[in-house]
């Protein structure tokens, strides 16, 4: 169990460098965009951000 977090750990880092090694000027407008929203505003993105990721996780256990 804790090799799997590791590894899901490692790989959500290379995911989250890939953006700003290939598109550098995007993600820094992105950021600087978001930067500007309100609190409510990225408390509900972290909120989708969220499920998405539990959605991707109970997909993916059920196929296994």
């Amino acid at each position: 169990m804790l090799i799997t977090l590791a590894l899901a750990f490692g790989l959500m880092l290379v995911l989250e460098g890939l953006l700003p090694l290939v598109f550098p000027r995007q993600w820094r407008e992105t950021w600087q965009r978001i930067a500007q929203f309100s609190d409510g505003q990225i408390r509900f993105l972290g909120l989708l951000l969220g499920i998405c990721g539990l959605l991707i996780v109970v997909i993916v256990s059920f196929f296994d």
